[in-house]
């Protein structure tokens, strides 16, 4: 929630601005606030009691930081420099402390003057600035500060007690000219109508919106924070959650055409086929999507499943029941080598029920085509006729899919794999193709935690594959110290010869391909032994492959395979690989998701502290796939103690994929996580934290469900309906429309 009318007044205007106009120059381009209704909601980080001094011991090198705290000591000294050869410069050295820690400050040249007149020993100040190291001692260099002064009237009790808002700042603006801006805009906060009805609030308790606003950057005592925050946390759960329910509600209104499989068709003919039976699960999620299948509106199902869950299977089935029905289905991949996979693996289950039309197919099967912007044009022209005349009953491809020229006789199912790939307007642009809505099918391997799923996905009803079938192996995984333990990365290779000696093959996995310019993706100017280990270059694709051929792998069948090679090619080395004929395989992310080589038992992950934990995780569910174990080796210079090794240890300690993804949301800021689900969108959360408030979502979603079910047009509450055209700018608008 980021604006009520009331409070749309920029905050820079040519005739008239509310702040000064550098202020408000530097709050639009480097915060993102643009009117006062943007100040009002950019609520503080943390507070201080002034009173109460900040622990200098714990503050973190390299950042801005803001701290409370009193003059010790102040020295002015003179030196002699390049500029002031005659002994003329000048250095002010001021010692803060809190009792516990203390902290240097320095002042150079004429910047001395006012700090020496103002940093008296006793006086008590905010101080913003830099961390840094000098002659190993922390210290901020040139720091901005603000006096703490009592006011006459104010005692000595209230001004010690006072809470003093810490501001989300900038290096151009730091966080008291933030709260001083805020406080001139501050009365304005009567005038914010209240988005949740009459009846929500009262029956929770909450206050009204104008006080939640003043209590946030003016709170008297905590139960202020306390009652503003719990209020706030309702508005932007409960708004987001309106907007979610009035899609479902919308969705459900759409005509769709029902596609009910024959009673003895393909589907039947198919599972005949199966050398197994389905898990339980995949039972369960099967008869969820087939019920949603007959219905006269169309799907909107997220399928989540754990790494080698059968997913795609799954998918399989619901494509081969539209087909049933006389219907097209279409599956759209992020990537031309998981698109060839696809279809490798969705004909090589299907058997004769593929070879529609063709010789020696079977009499119900139907033809199954992939389509990618790198075919020929003779492969190209036939596959557009065949989805046109509906000869091709499935389709695999790439967004080449959306491309204008392709036509459908009868889109009944899109089933997007990997969903966070792909752009709003891609999934929309192919929906846009059935002559009524299509069922809409997306799959994610990457576990979302319920409270997730609920704010991004909420529009989305979710089915949940958690079981492994039958037959698949456990992975064993474990982090390799390269820089600590050298030998233990020469004992990795030596597994890896093993696993091949013994009949199988293996991955191993860097983060870069190593024909850019040398030298990208290092960072410069940087001490400690952590920064150490980043500095270097990612290790890359074609600098290890030659490496461990010509070394550890010597006399072993070694390709390489990586996004910048020619389809051809990617595909040539894939069929190769998945038929046995390479050894080890050394792969960017490309081989992330959906490949699938059941004889693949070991994968070394080169720099694995460069990939985040779903990422890793995603990678390691490549291996493990047939009836022999997993390995998995996470390969990393990092130091023991460093935040980065406690993410591997935390990937190598457990296969569950919903509990790595909490971590991962807990150590990532939420925005980048609901960012990229929103499209881009700049994630509307400021106080709701979706792992820790996962009451409030579910509450949320309730209350919510209940009041769009009674008013879809929310007809009684102009105040909800000017929030959510707040919350629901264009581009987000199009994000919950196009699901």
């Amino acid at each position: 929630m980021d604006l009520v009318p009331a409070l749309e007044e920029p905050l820079q205007q040519p005739l008239k601005s509310v702040l000064g106009p550098a202020t408000a120059k530097v709050m639009a381009e480097h915060l993102g606030l643009h009117t006062v209704g943007d100040l009002l909601h950019h609520y503080p980080r943390r507070y201080e009691e002034r009173g109460q001094l900040t622990h200098l011991a714990d503050l973190p090198m390299d950042e801005h930081v803001t701290v409370v705290a009193q003059v010790a000591d102040a020295r002015l000294h003179s030196f002699a420099s390049a500029k002031a050869p005659r002994g003329k410069g000048q250095r002010l050295e001021v010692t803060i402390t809190d009792g516990s820690g203390r902290l240097q400050l320095v002042f150079f040249g004429s910047g001395v003057h006012k700090p020496h007149k103002d940093l008296l020993p006793g006086t008590r100040a905010m101080f913003a600035g830099k961390v840094s190291v000098f002659n190993r001692r922390l210290q901020l260099a040139h720091p901005a500060y603000e006096l703490l002064r009592a006011d006459a009237e104010e005692s000595v009790e209230t001004w010690a007690g006072a809470l003093i808002p810490l501001y989300p700042a900038t290096a151009k603006l730091e966080s008291w000219k933030i709260g001083k801006a805020i406080q001139t805009v501050l009365p304005h906060a009567q005038e914010a109508i209240d988005p949740l009805p009459d009846s929500l609030r009262a029956g929770r308790g909450l206050v009204s919106l104008p006080e939640a606003l003043l209590k946030i950057h003016r709170p008297h005592t905590k139960a202020d924070i306390d009652d503003a925050r719990a209020r706030l946390k309702w508005d932007e759960a409960f708004v987001l959650q309106v907007a979610l329910a009035r899609r479902r509600h919308a969705d459900a209104q759409l005509p769709a055409v029902p596609r009910v499989p024959a009673a003895d068709g393909l589907l039947t003919a198919f599972d005949a086929r199966l050398p197994f039976t389905l898990t339980e699960g995949q039972r369960k999620v099967s008869g969820e999507i087939f019920d949603d299948l007959a219905t006269d509106h169309p799907m909107h199902r997220l399928l989540q499943g754990e790494v080698g869950s059968g997913k795609t299977l799954v998918a399989l089935r619901a494509m081969l029941a539209v087909v049933d029905a006389g219907g097209q289905a279409a599956l759209l991949a992020p990537t031309e080598v998981l698109a060839q996979q696809h279809h490798r693996s969705v004909v090589e289950m299907m058997g004769e029920l593929a070879e529609g039309g063709m010789l020696g197919g079977s009499e119900r099967a139907t033809k199954v085509v992939v389509l990618t912007g790198s075919m020929g044009t003779a492969a190209r022209r036939q596959a557009l006729l065949d989805l046109v005349t509906g000869e091709a009953g499935i389709v695999i491809g790439t967004h080449a899919l959306i491309e204008d020229k392709v036509k459908f006789h009868d889109l009944g199912l899109v089933v997007v794999d990997e969903q966070h790939r792909f752009g709003v307007e891609q999934r929309d642009a192919l929906r846009s193709k059935g002559k009524q809505p299509p069922h809409l099918l997306v799959m994610t391997a990457t576990p979302i935690p319920r409270t997730v799923a609920m704010t991004v996905f909420g529009d989305l009803e979710t089915s949940v594959l958690d079981q492994l079938p039958a037959g698949r192996s456990p992975i064993a995984s474990h982090v390799v110290p390269a820089a600590d333990k050298p030998h233990f990365l020469a004992r990795a290779w030596e597994r890896v010869r093993e696993e091949v000696d013994n009949g199988h093959q293996a991955y191993v996995v860097c983060p870069r391909i190593g024909d850019e310019e040398d030298g990208k993706g290092g960072r410069a100017g940087k001490k400690s032994a952590e920064d150490e280990a980043e500095k270097r270059p990612p290790l890359a694709v074609l600098d290890i492959a030659g490496r461990l051929a010509e070394g550890p792998l010597r006399g072993l069948g070694v390709e390489v395979l990586h996004g910048r090679m020619p389809p051809d090619d990617k595909d040539a080395v894939m069929r190769r690989f998945a038929a046995g004929d390479t050894d080890v395989l050394v792969a960017t992310t490309v081989i992330e998701v959906g490949v699938n080589v059941p004889n693949a038992t070991a994968m070394v992950i080169m720099d694995a502290d460069r990939f985040g934990v779903s990422q890793l995780h995603q990678l390691r569910g490549r291996v493990g796939r047939g009836s022999a174990a997993g390995l998995c080796l996470l390969v990393s210079e990092m130091p023991e103690a460093s935040a980065a090794r406690q993410r591997l240890n935390a990937v190598a300690s457990t296969l569950d994929g919903f509990e790595l993804s909490r971590i991962d949301l807990e150590q990532r800021r939420e925005g980048d996580v609901l960012g990229q689900a929103q499209s881009g969108a700049r994630s509307s959360l400021r106080v709701l934290a979706v792992i820790e408030d996962e009451v409030v979502i579910a509450q949320a979603r309730e209350e919510a469900a209940r009041l769009v079910a009674a008013d879809p047009e929310l007809t009684t509450l102009p105040g909800l309906r000017t929030a959510l055209d707040a919350l629901l700018d264009e581009e987000r608008e199009q994000y919950l429309e196009k699901g």
